[in-house]
């Protein structure tokens, strides 16, 4: 019974065995109450937030090749491209005009784009959208642009940090777990460097996010080693305001194979808000699960739905292609029985819907 299992970690943190334990074994009902008090104890007020964003993909050129993915393309590829400053600016005009607060860019690591081309656009960005946060690259296109421009991690940071970008997402995380990395992503960085950006990162005062793309080729133990490092991060003086676990999306992959059903996700999900006492937020995946299952994942540990995603290209190329307004993002967290609330990147609350 998971009753006893809590009786047991209650006043202390819970550790990997135990954590493997409920995975593995605890009944899912039973696991998701047990994360749902939890949450009502962090999150009191009953109320469920979300951002008004926008994913903006500027390229697709990738020379990772993960075989998890199915937007990159090679340079030379009839659908490659890098999108202009125009382009980029048109969408973050339209993001704005929907009161959107959260710029999300992200693309594939482009060996020809360097540091000048983030350095400009980023500058302009926040010249024409100062209240826009600019909340982008993953810690992977970070090492890319490093290497691509000769320059240092602590030092690309800092020159990225002081041309406007303000916070930087969990992107890349996959699975925190070399041997599997190995496996779908050989060519993208170790879990050591994906955590050593995230630790430059808060040190240079950015906040961040954790992420974790779960059933590709991951065992158990692998899914309980990422939280728990994850949590290693953030004790050591991680930024870390939430985690977002998605499921692998195989539709038009290398990899193939199937996703995770429901009830792993739901497990998955309940473990992360049991195992992450030292961050704030648990994001349900409405992208990747549907709207349906984001309502459910509310009562399994989750207290965000993220964003509205005015655009997203990367998992839209899976063949998962959900979308969300502002009043269906409204009507979905009332139709689970709490209160709305759109906040910023940083969860801080803009507007209250009342239920």
């Amino acid at each position: 019974m998971i009753q006893q299992t809590t009786d047991t970690v209650e006043g202390r943190r819970m550790e990997r065995a135990e954590a493997l334990r409920l995975l593995e074994s605890a009944e899912l009902l039973e696991l998701g109450m047990y994360a749902d008090r939890i949450r009502r104890k962090l999150h009191p007020e009953g109320v469920v937030s979300f951002v008004v964003d926008r994913n903006v993909n500027y390229t697709n050129i990738c020379n990772s090749k993960c075989a998890f993915c199915a937007f990159y393309r090679d340079g030379d590829a009839a659908d490659a491209y890098v999108l202009t400053q125009e382009e980029i600016f048109a969408k973050i005009e339209e993001l704005v005009r929907q009161e959107g607060t959260q710029l999300l860019m992200q693309g594939g690591l482009n060996p020809d784009l360097k540091i000048g081309f983030f350095e400009q656009l980023f500058r302009e960005i926040k010249s024409r959208f100062p209240a826009v946060q600019n909340h982008s690259l993953s810690p992977a296109e970070v090492v890319s642009i490093a290497k691509n421009s000769g320059l240092s991690l602590d030092e690309a940071l800092r020159r990225l940090k002081r041309a406007g970008l303000d916070s930087i997402p969990g992107g890349g995380a996959e699975i925190l777990v070399d041997e599997v990395r190995g496996a779908i992503s050989p060519n993208k960085i170790g879990w050591r460097q994906w955590a050593e950006v995230m630790s430059k990162a808060a040190g240079l005062g950015m906040p961040t996010t954790a992420t974790m793309m779960f059933g590709s080729r991951e065992k158990p133990e692998d899914i309980v080693e990422h939280l728990f490092r994850v949590r290693e991060i953030q004790d050591k003086g991680g930024s870390f305001t939430a985690f977002i676990p998605w499921t692998y999306q195989p539709g038009n992959t290398e990899l193939g194979g199937d996703t995770a059903t429901g009830v792993e996700y739901l497990k998955v999900l309940a473990l992360a808000r049991i195992v992450l006492d030292n961050i704030p937020n648990i994001q349900a995946s409405w992208v990747t699960q549907g709207a349906k299952m984001a309502q459910v994942a509310l009562f399994f540990g989750a207290n965000d739905l993220g964003g509205t995603m005015l655009e997203e290209n990367v998992v839209a190329a899976a063949g998962c292609s959900f979308r969300m307004s502002r009043e269906e993002m409204i009507d979905l967290i009332r139709g689970a029985g709490f209160r709305a609330a759109q906040r910023t990147t940083t969860y801080h609350i803009v507007k209250e819907f009342p239920a």
